[in-house]
């Protein structure tokens, strides 16, 4: 195993701040065996990160790797190639698969594959055998397996009373439901946000309320059975005064918000833009004021890409039968920095990528600390590029970001101590 010394980096550090600062790294054996300054290091492969910040790979609580059932789009081995290059060491794949994850079987799958990943995929079990809604999957024997929550994402669980058990069974196992909060009534047929600019495009609309009374309910179970409740891709602002108000007497309680309804309006539709439709829907710019708020206070845990590949051929068949989602990994954390301008600190920003979502799936990772798995992201805040199709490493290529400038950008990405990705 290489040895490897990371030299006059700045380190951000959200959950070990005593380690924080200018200072150099030291790796060896998939670990962090030092970190002061000045260290020198025979043998050593030396990353000089001057000027540059160095924190904990990123952590995304809500991917889709589509893999098994639509390999054309994505693959697990792809999408942690796509990951890595976005500097996240640890990524969730949601269980909307072709079969679905919904048995040990299918865990046992998903675990396998990840071996030959270029980093950490940890699957999310389905809520409902699936996905349909009705039965319980088999939680117990999918966590013995390895996975870290649980998700009927794709499709909100409609009937109550399921619900109410899958949260009652997450007291017990220790584990999150993550919930995408969507009234299936409300919102059927719809394609972007309902609004006058649907009105003026002549698309059927998804109303606010479609989430929020979703999310209003999920709230009303977790207080009823105690159970562990992660509210998913929030994207309104009456969903997270929702949310705000239900912390304060619920410790049980997490959201999180896709790095998209952070720097994208509903605008970013216009001309029928597929590239821009996704699920929950780009929404007000009202909405993503109160959404950057509620980084700032604490509200929301976590930043996620929901990265959701597709194909050209699907994307191109016409707004209203193109697929909902975009792909994220690349883009997400220069992206978030951009908000630096709208008053988050980066390490504000850093902590919502690392320890925030360890927490919330009550996993040891976020943290750069000596003894500890060397999961370590090098970034430069001061180089500027311009985000191109032919760059891009996943297999899809759907994303509305093609061709935006951006500042500050992933140079290293080291994986239980071994460099993954260096640009």
């Amino acid at each position: 195993m290489m040895k490897i010394l990371i030299k006059n980096g700045h380190l951000i550090n959200p959950s070990n701040t005593s380690a924080e600062g200018r200072c150099d790294i030291l790796i060896e054996n998939e670990t962090v065996s030092r970190i002061s300054k000045n260290i020198n290091a025979k043998d050593a492969k030396i990353i000089d990160a001057k000027g540059m910040y160095v924190f904990p790979g990123l952590i995304d609580i809500h991917s889709h790797l589509r893999e098994p059932g639509r390999e054309d789009e994505e693959t697990i081995y792809t999408g942690s190639l796509s990951a890595v290059s976005g500097g996240f060491t640890t990524v969730c794949c949601m269980p909307n698969t072709t079969p679905p994850i919904d048995s040990k079987v299918a865990v046992r799958f998903i675990i396998d594959r990840a071996r030959d990943a270029e980093c950490e995929v940890l699957p999310i079990g389905a809520i409902t055998v699936n996905r349909e809604g009705k039965e319980l999957a088999p939680y117990g024997e999918m966590v013995q397996e390895g996975v870290v929550g649980f998700s009927d994402d794709g499709d909100c669980v409609m009937d109550s009373l399921v619900m109410r058990r899958a949260l009652e069974y997450s007291k017990m196992i220790k584990k999150p439901v993550i919930s995408h909060s969507e009234d299936k009534n409300l919102s059927r047929n719809g394609v972007m946000n309902e609004g006058a600019l649907s009105t003026r495009m002549g698309l059927r609309g998804i109303p606010s309320q479609a989430e929020s009374i979703m999310v209003n309910r999920d709230i009303a179970l977790s207080r009823l059975t105690g159970g562990r409740l992660h509210l998913t891709h929030i994207s309104v602002e009456e969903s997270l005064e929702m949310v705000r108000r239900a912390k304060k007497i619920n410790k049980n309680i997490t959201c999180d918000v896709a790095i998209h309804h952070l720097c994208l309006t509903e605008d970013a539709v216009k001309g029928y833009n597929t590239n821009a439709k996704m699920m929950p829907p780009l929404r007000r710019e009202r909405d993503v004021v109160a959404l950057i708020k509620g980084l700032k206070d604490g509200t929301i845990d976590c930043i996620v890409t929901d990265h959701a590949p597709h194909s050209e051929e699907e994307k191109g068949a016409g707004f209203e039968n193109a697929p909902f989602g975009i792909i994220g990994f690349e883009t997400a954390l220069s992206l978030a920095m951009e908000m630096q301008a709208k008053g988050l600190t980066v390490e504000q920003i850093i902590l919502l990528f690392t320890s925030g979502p360890a927490r919330v799936l009550g996993i040891e990772r976020g943290v750069v600390k000596e003894g500890r798995q060397a999961d370590i992201t090098v970034f430069d805040p001061g180089v500027e590029w311009v985000y191109r199709k032919e760059d891009i490493l996943s297999k899809s290529k759907n994303s509305p970001f093609i061709g935006r400038k951006m500042k500050g950008r992933v140079v290293t990405t080291i994986y239980k101590g071994r460099i993954v990705f260096s640009r």
